[in-house]
């Protein structure tokens, strides 16, 4: 039987990842105590279901230390088990749960921020036992779903790492979460060209004019070569998420066109999470 304990950091997507689990038919539980997995496993066994998975999380604080030796003992026999753990930057959690108006499970005395703290305390030792580090600070709700989806329906290779390609302006300002930046303005400028000025980098006229001369082949050539270097040494080094940012003065056309190729680039071998973003685009 594929068991599957889901958990993370609240306001990290676990209710998100639970119905998408139930989509994919596993037979899902949410909040399960600890307590009661190995009962739970063995009525599962007994029946017709082949795929479980469950959600222990900090509501279960009390119960953590037994889970810990639950997961020692499940070592040592045939079942198999795998741990997803959804996290987010701290400056995402607290915006979640102030859109929402929720109160964080740890937070009695009102401050978000507290309890963050305290629950990555708890949960540091899961973390790093943790099959799947999924960071979802800029993903998405589909995005989530196509990652879960990545990994335990398709069955594909996976990474621990969610890398992000964007597109920005420069006159509207640097993203500020882009842990590498690259001003791609000494490329060839679309809009000084009168039939083009109005049209975009998703186009391939726009593409064609970006990318005809030979500095900016070579360009391409040293940067995802640089990527394809950095990205293996970023999962290695255990970074979950990766925020690359490519920046023009408006954002429509040499950025947009840079990051597409970046990321056909990137999507033929990857074995990680990949998405691409265009911010200003339509600015």
């Amino acid at each position: 039987m594929e068991f599957v304990i889901m958990t993370g950091m609240s306001g990290a997507g676990k209710t998100v990842a639970l119905k998408t689990m139930e989509d994919l038919g596993y037979y899902c539980v949410d909040n399960m105590p600890v307590l009661l997995i190995p009962k739970f496993l063995e009525i599962l066994q007994e029946g017709s279901h082949q795929k479980a998975a469950i959600v222990v999380d900090i509501r279960n604080a009390d119960q953590l230390s037994v889970l810990r030796s639950l997961l020692e003992a499940r070592e040592q026999d045939d079942n198999e088990y795998r741990i997803l753990f959804l996290d987010a930057s701290d400056q995402t959690l607290v915006k979640r749960f102030k859109e929402t108006r929720r109160a964080h499970p740890l937070s009695a005395d009102g401050h978000v921020e507290d309890g963050i703290r305290k629950e990555r305390e708890a949960l540091g030792w899961l973390k790093k036992r943790a099959d799947y580090v999924l960071d979802t600070s800029t993903m998405l709700t589909r995005d989530l779903r196509q990652q879960l989806e990545q990994i335990f329906s398709r069955n594909a290779s996976f990474r621990n790492l969610y890398v992000t390609i964007l597109s920005f302006g420069y006159k509207y300002g640097i993203p500020q979460d882009a842990d590498m930046v690259f001003d791609v303005r000494f490329l060839p400028n679309p809009y000084y060209v009168e039939e083009l000025r109005a049209k975009t980098g998703l186009m391939q006229e726009v593409r064609d004019f970006v990318m005809q001369n030979e500095d900016s082949v070579e360009f391409m050539q040293r940067l995802n070569g640089l990527l394809d270097f950095l990205i293996p040494r970023f999962i290695e080094e255990g970074k979950n998420q990766l925020i690359i940012a490519f920046g023009c003065t408006g954002g429509r056309h040499r950025s947009v066109t840079v990051a597409e190729a970046v990321y056909a680039h990137l999507k033929e071998n990857a074995d990680y999470g990949l998405k691409i973003e265009h911010s200003c685009i339509s600015r």
